[in-house]
């Protein structure tokens, strides 16, 4: 059986583990807090998020931690900004964000992953981490194109690939951890 999702825009990096995708809170929208509690239904119980202040989103962790309270769950939200279509500015950084999840993944948690669009900077995490799991650079970023073919067709008719930019991209494809 097929792990559920809780929306058309992400994919599941690890089944029931490691779900990766686009930013989980659309403030304007009348179903927002919907979404987040499709991703808690789910069991998700760390989030982790790739976006900058500079990208002006609506930050949604009160929120989460205040709806995850009134159910009796625990959840954790950390922040580990990259600017858009980049990559973090120095090697440590992307290895906090690899320990990071490596270490709620061991507690047992179910881990979000995203960015903005999840699809730059998500990608580039998704992909250090196979990576990191044992995949060389050029089959975790054809793992990536085999998990960003399941999003949805208008996701992947704006975006068509995953990573999104050439930095990102050789990223992956040259990542080590750093010494």
């Amino acid at each position: 059986m097929t792990e559920p999702l809780p929306h058309p825009n992400c994919y599941w990096v690890e089944p029931g583990r490691l779900l990766a995708g686009e930013y989980p809170w659309h403030g304007s929208s009348p179903t927002a807090l919907e979404r987040l509690e499709e991703y808690l239904d789910l069991g998700v119980d760390c989030f982790v998020d790739l976006t900058t202040e500079a990208d002006g989103l609506e930050p949604y962790d009160d929120l989460l931690l205040e709806e995850a309270e009134s159910r009796g769950v625990e959840v954790e939200y950390e922040r580990f900004p990259i600017p858009d279509v980049s990559v973090p500015e120095r090697p440590g950084d992307m290895a906090a964000i690899l320990d990071h999840i490596d270490r709620r993944l061991a507690e047992g948690r179910r881990v979000y992953v995203h960015c903005w669009g999840g699809v730059g900077r998500t990608g580039t995490v998704v992909g250090c981490y196979l990576v990191r799991r044992g995949a060389s650079g050029e089959d975790a970023l054809a793992r990536l194109e085999d998990l960003w073919s399941t999003v949805s067709s208008a996701k992947r008719e704006y975006f068509p690939q995953s990573p999104q930019t050439h930095q990102q991209e050789e990223l992956v494809r040259l990542w080590t951890e750093p010494e």
